[in-house]
Protein backbone atom coordinates (compact mmCIF):
# COMPACT_ATOMS: atom_id res chain seq x y z
CA UNK A 1 0.00 0.00 0.00
CA UNK A 2 2.79 2.40 0.89
CA UNK A 3 4.67 1.54 -2.33
CA UNK A 4 1.55 2.17 -4.38
CA UNK A 5 1.05 5.52 -2.68
CA UNK A 6 4.70 6.47 -3.26
CA UNK A 7 4.38 5.65 -6.95
CA UNK A 8 1.28 7.80 -7.19
CA UNK A 9 3.15 10.71 -5.59
CA UNK A 10 6.07 10.23 -7.99
CA UNK A 11 3.73 10.23 -10.99
CA UNK A 12 1.97 13.36 -9.75
CA UNK A 13 5.30 15.10 -9.14
CA UNK A 14 6.60 14.16 -12.60
CA UNK A 15 3.38 15.38 -14.20
CA UNK A 16 3.66 18.73 -12.42
CA UNK A 17 7.31 19.08 -13.49
CA UNK A 18 6.43 18.34 -17.12
CA UNK A 19 3.51 20.77 -17.08
CA UNK A 20 5.80 23.48 -15.71
CA UNK A 21 8.68 22.62 -18.04
CA UNK A 22 6.71 22.80 -21.29
CA UNK A 23 5.72 26.50 -21.05
CA UNK A 24 9.18 27.28 -19.67
CA UNK A 25 10.80 25.64 -22.68
CA UNK A 26 8.43 27.43 -25.05
CA UNK A 27 9.20 30.76 -23.39
CA UNK A 28 12.95 30.13 -23.59
CA UNK A 29 12.70 29.10 -27.25
CA UNK A 30 10.68 32.22 -28.06
CA UNK A 31 13.13 34.43 -26.14
CA UNK A 32 16.14 32.93 -27.93
CA UNK A 33 14.42 33.39 -31.29
CA UNK A 34 13.64 37.05 -30.53
CA UNK A 35 17.21 37.62 -29.32
CA UNK A 36 18.62 36.14 -32.55
CA UNK A 37 16.19 38.19 -34.65
CA UNK A 38 17.18 41.38 -32.84
CA UNK A 39 20.89 40.68 -33.30
CA UNK A 40 20.42 40.15 -37.05
CA UNK A 41 18.40 43.33 -37.50
CA UNK A 42 19.79 46.04 -39.79
CA UNK A 43 17.34 48.60 -38.46
CA UNK A 44 18.84 51.72 -36.86
CA UNK A 45 16.09 54.30 -36.27
CA UNK A 46 16.51 57.94 -35.33
CA UNK A 47 14.04 58.52 -32.50
CA UNK A 48 12.99 62.14 -31.92
CA UNK A 49 11.31 63.72 -28.89
CA UNK A 50 9.91 67.27 -29.12
CA UNK A 51 9.91 69.88 -26.39
CA UNK A 52 7.16 71.32 -24.21
CA UNK A 53 3.89 72.38 -25.86
CA UNK A 54 4.93 70.54 -29.04
CA UNK A 55 3.07 67.66 -30.69
CA UNK A 56 4.19 64.70 -32.78
CA UNK A 57 3.97 67.02 -35.80
CA UNK A 58 6.77 69.26 -34.47
CA UNK A 59 9.42 67.74 -36.72
CA UNK A 60 7.44 67.52 -39.96
CA UNK A 61 9.42 70.30 -41.61
CA UNK A 62 12.71 68.92 -40.27
CA UNK A 63 11.94 65.50 -41.77
CA UNK A 64 11.09 67.10 -45.13
CA UNK A 65 14.40 68.97 -45.09
CA UNK A 66 16.35 65.84 -44.14
CA UNK A 67 14.79 64.01 -47.09
CA UNK A 68 15.31 66.89 -49.51
CA UNK A 69 18.86 66.36 -50.76
CA UNK A 70 19.31 62.64 -50.42
CA UNK A 71 18.38 59.67 -52.61
CA UNK A 72 17.66 57.76 -49.39
CA UNK A 73 14.20 58.84 -48.26
CA UNK A 74 13.58 58.14 -44.59
CA UNK A 75 10.10 57.01 -43.61
CA UNK A 76 8.30 58.55 -40.64
CA UNK A 77 6.37 56.90 -37.82
CA UNK A 78 4.70 59.05 -35.17
CA UNK A 79 3.73 57.75 -31.74
CA UNK A 80 1.63 59.85 -29.36
CA UNK A 81 1.25 58.57 -25.82
CA UNK A 82 -1.60 59.63 -23.57
CA UNK A 83 -1.48 59.98 -19.80
CA UNK A 84 -3.06 56.55 -19.35
CA UNK A 85 -0.34 54.94 -21.48
CA UNK A 86 -2.39 54.50 -24.65
CA UNK A 87 -0.26 54.71 -27.80
CA UNK A 88 -1.64 56.26 -30.99
CA UNK A 89 0.31 55.58 -34.19
CA UNK A 90 0.36 57.50 -37.45
CA UNK A 91 2.62 57.23 -40.48
CA UNK A 92 4.59 54.09 -41.21
CA UNK A 93 8.02 52.51 -41.51
CA UNK A 94 8.91 51.15 -44.95
CA UNK A 95 10.38 47.65 -45.01
CA UNK A 96 13.32 48.71 -47.16
CA UNK A 97 14.16 51.65 -44.88
CA UNK A 98 16.87 50.70 -42.38
CA UNK A 99 17.09 54.20 -40.92
CA UNK A 100 13.53 55.43 -40.33
CA UNK A 101 12.50 58.40 -38.21
CA UNK A 102 10.29 57.77 -35.19
CA UNK A 103 8.76 60.74 -33.35
CA UNK A 104 7.46 60.12 -29.83
CA UNK A 105 5.25 62.87 -28.41
CA UNK A 106 3.05 63.29 -25.35
CA UNK A 107 -0.57 64.25 -24.91
CA UNK A 108 0.56 65.98 -21.71
CA UNK A 109 3.37 68.10 -23.13
CA UNK A 110 3.60 70.67 -20.33
CA UNK A 111 6.82 72.12 -18.94
CA UNK A 112 8.40 71.61 -15.51
CA UNK A 113 10.71 69.06 -13.90
CA UNK A 114 7.92 66.96 -12.37
CA UNK A 115 6.33 66.65 -15.78
CA UNK A 116 9.64 65.83 -17.45
CA UNK A 117 9.95 62.84 -15.11
CA UNK A 118 6.45 61.70 -16.06
CA UNK A 119 7.24 62.16 -19.76
CA UNK A 120 10.38 60.03 -19.36
CA UNK A 121 8.17 57.28 -17.96
CA UNK A 122 5.79 57.59 -20.91
CA UNK A 123 8.77 57.60 -23.26
CA UNK A 124 9.80 54.31 -21.71
CA UNK A 125 6.33 52.86 -22.33
CA UNK A 126 6.52 53.86 -25.99
CA UNK A 127 10.13 52.75 -26.39
CA UNK A 128 9.34 49.33 -24.95
CA UNK A 129 6.52 48.81 -27.43
CA UNK A 130 8.41 49.95 -30.54
CA UNK A 131 11.51 47.98 -29.52
CA UNK A 132 9.36 44.85 -29.10
CA UNK A 133 7.58 45.43 -32.41
CA UNK A 134 10.49 46.42 -34.65
CA UNK A 135 13.30 44.44 -32.98
CA UNK A 136 16.14 46.92 -33.59
CA UNK A 137 19.45 46.46 -31.76
CA UNK A 138 20.65 50.07 -31.94
CA UNK A 139 19.24 53.56 -32.37
CA UNK A 140 20.08 57.26 -32.32
CA UNK A 141 18.23 59.82 -30.18
CA UNK A 142 17.37 63.46 -30.89
CA UNK A 143 15.63 65.90 -28.57
CA UNK A 144 14.68 69.53 -29.04
CA UNK A 145 14.44 71.73 -25.94
CA UNK A 146 12.83 69.68 -23.15
CA UNK A 147 13.05 66.66 -25.42
CA UNK A 148 16.77 66.49 -24.64
CA UNK A 149 16.01 66.62 -20.91
CA UNK A 150 13.48 63.81 -21.24
CA UNK A 151 16.04 61.66 -23.05
CA UNK A 152 18.64 62.38 -20.37
CA UNK A 153 16.30 61.41 -17.54
CA UNK A 154 15.26 58.26 -19.42
CA UNK A 155 18.90 57.27 -19.98
CA UNK A 156 19.74 57.69 -16.32
CA UNK A 157 16.66 55.94 -14.91
CA UNK A 158 15.38 53.45 -17.49
CA UNK A 159 17.87 52.55 -20.22
CA UNK A 160 20.65 50.90 -18.20
CA UNK A 161 18.25 48.66 -16.27
CA UNK A 162 15.96 47.59 -19.10
CA UNK A 163 17.67 47.78 -22.48
CA UNK A 164 21.45 48.22 -22.42
CA UNK A 165 22.22 44.50 -22.77
CA UNK A 166 20.43 44.18 -26.11
CA UNK A 167 19.89 47.66 -27.54
CA UNK A 168 22.73 50.14 -28.04
CA UNK A 169 22.18 53.89 -28.11
CA UNK A 170 24.83 55.11 -30.51
CA UNK A 171 24.33 58.87 -30.27
CA UNK A 172 22.28 61.49 -28.48
CA UNK A 173 21.86 64.95 -30.02
CA UNK A 174 20.18 67.66 -27.97
CA UNK A 175 19.08 70.96 -29.48
CA UNK A 176 18.58 74.00 -27.25
CA UNK A 177 18.05 71.82 -24.18
CA UNK A 178 18.02 73.93 -20.97
CA UNK A 179 19.80 71.64 -18.51
CA UNK A 180 19.67 74.31 -15.82
CA UNK A 181 16.32 75.72 -16.98
CA UNK A 182 16.40 79.54 -17.03
CA UNK A 183 19.38 79.93 -14.67
CA UNK A 184 22.24 81.90 -16.25
CA UNK A 185 24.90 80.71 -13.82
CA UNK A 186 25.91 77.18 -12.85
CA UNK A 187 26.39 78.51 -9.30
CA UNK A 188 22.63 78.23 -8.97
CA UNK A 189 21.74 74.63 -9.82
CA UNK A 190 18.10 73.67 -10.23
CA UNK A 191 16.88 70.44 -8.63
CA UNK A 192 16.79 68.87 -12.08
CA UNK A 193 20.39 69.81 -12.77
CA UNK A 194 21.46 68.50 -9.37
CA UNK A 195 19.72 65.19 -10.03
CA UNK A 196 21.21 64.85 -13.51
CA UNK A 197 24.69 65.25 -12.03
CA UNK A 198 23.89 62.83 -9.20
CA UNK A 199 22.93 59.99 -11.55
CA UNK A 200 25.30 60.73 -14.45
CA UNK A 201 27.36 57.57 -13.85
CA UNK A 202 24.37 55.60 -15.12
CA UNK A 203 24.81 57.09 -18.59
CA UNK A 204 25.97 54.70 -21.35
CA UNK A 205 29.78 54.84 -21.52
CA UNK A 206 29.98 54.28 -25.29
CA UNK A 207 27.38 56.88 -26.23
CA UNK A 208 28.39 59.91 -28.32
CA UNK A 209 26.67 63.15 -27.30
CA UNK A 210 26.24 66.31 -29.38
CA UNK A 211 24.83 69.39 -27.68
CA UNK A 212 23.64 72.14 -30.02
CA UNK A 213 22.66 75.63 -28.94
CA UNK A 214 21.22 78.54 -30.88
CA UNK A 215 23.13 81.80 -30.99
CA UNK A 216 20.53 84.41 -31.79
CA UNK A 217 22.63 86.72 -29.64
CA UNK A 218 25.70 86.35 -27.44
CA UNK A 219 23.73 85.06 -24.45
CA UNK A 220 20.85 82.90 -25.66
CA UNK A 221 18.70 81.60 -28.49
CA UNK A 222 16.06 84.11 -27.49
CA UNK A 223 14.52 81.83 -24.86
CA UNK A 224 17.12 79.43 -23.42
CA UNK A 225 20.34 80.90 -21.95
CA UNK A 226 23.41 79.53 -23.69
CA UNK A 227 24.92 78.86 -20.26
CA UNK A 228 21.98 76.56 -19.46
CA UNK A 229 22.65 74.50 -22.58
CA UNK A 230 26.38 74.45 -21.81
CA UNK A 231 25.59 73.17 -18.30
CA UNK A 232 25.17 69.79 -19.98
CA UNK A 233 28.94 69.36 -19.81
CA UNK A 234 28.66 68.79 -16.06
CA UNK A 235 26.42 65.83 -16.83
CA UNK A 236 28.03 64.21 -19.88
CA UNK A 237 31.69 65.20 -19.86
CA UNK A 238 33.96 62.29 -18.82
CA UNK A 239 30.89 60.04 -18.51
CA UNK A 240 30.28 59.17 -22.18
CA UNK A 241 32.53 58.28 -25.12
CA UNK A 242 32.64 61.87 -26.35
CA UNK A 243 30.78 65.11 -25.75
CA UNK A 244 30.76 67.80 -28.43
CA UNK A 245 29.12 71.22 -28.23
CA UNK A 246 28.11 73.29 -31.25
CA UNK A 247 26.65 76.77 -31.52
CA UNK A 248 24.45 77.50 -34.52
CA UNK A 249 24.34 81.13 -35.61
CA UNK A 250 22.82 83.16 -38.41
CA UNK A 251 19.28 82.89 -39.74
CA UNK A 252 16.78 80.75 -37.80
CA UNK A 253 18.98 80.48 -34.71
CA UNK A 254 16.05 81.40 -32.45
CA UNK A 255 14.89 78.63 -30.11
CA UNK A 256 11.63 77.69 -31.82
CA UNK A 257 13.21 77.90 -35.29
CA UNK A 258 16.15 75.63 -34.55
CA UNK A 259 14.59 72.35 -35.80
CA UNK A 260 14.13 73.98 -39.23
CA UNK A 261 17.59 75.57 -39.28
CA UNK A 262 19.52 74.44 -42.37
CA UNK A 263 22.74 74.16 -40.36
CA UNK A 264 21.02 71.88 -37.85
CA UNK A 265 19.71 69.76 -40.72
CA UNK A 266 23.21 69.40 -42.11
CA UNK A 267 24.65 68.51 -38.69
CA UNK A 268 22.03 65.80 -38.20
CA UNK A 269 22.81 64.38 -41.63
CA UNK A 270 26.53 64.39 -40.97
CA UNK A 271 26.65 63.16 -37.37
CA UNK A 272 23.54 61.02 -36.84
CA UNK A 273 22.64 59.46 -40.18
CA UNK A 274 24.61 56.82 -42.07
CA UNK A 275 23.51 57.83 -45.55
CA UNK A 276 25.37 60.70 -47.16
CA UNK A 277 23.47 63.60 -48.74
CA UNK A 278 23.89 64.81 -52.27
CA UNK A 279 26.34 67.71 -52.56
CA UNK A 280 24.57 71.02 -53.00
CA UNK A 281 24.72 74.74 -52.23
CA UNK A 282 22.60 74.38 -49.08
CA UNK A 283 24.87 71.81 -47.49
CA UNK A 284 27.58 74.17 -46.26
CA UNK A 285 27.92 74.26 -42.50
CA UNK A 286 28.12 77.48 -40.51
CA UNK A 287 28.60 76.51 -36.91
CA UNK A 288 31.34 76.44 -34.33
CA UNK A 289 31.95 73.39 -32.24
CA UNK A 290 34.32 71.94 -29.71
CA UNK A 291 34.81 68.42 -28.45
CA UNK A 292 35.36 67.52 -24.82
Amino acid sequence: MFKSRNWKLIVVALTIIILLAVPGYSWMKKTNKEHAERQRSQLSPLIMVPGSSATVNRFNELVDLLNENTPYKHSLLKVEISEDGTLTYSGSMKKEDNEPFIVIGFQNNHDGYSNIKKQAGWLDDAFYEIAKTYMFNNFKAFGHSNGGLIWTYWLEHYYSNNYSDEITIKSLMTLGSPYNFSEKSIKYKTQMMTDFIKYRKRLPKNMIVYSLSGGENYESDGIVPESSVEAGKYIFQNQVKSYTTMTVTGAEAQHSSLPQNKQVVRIIQEYLLKQQVKPGPNNSQNSKHKEN
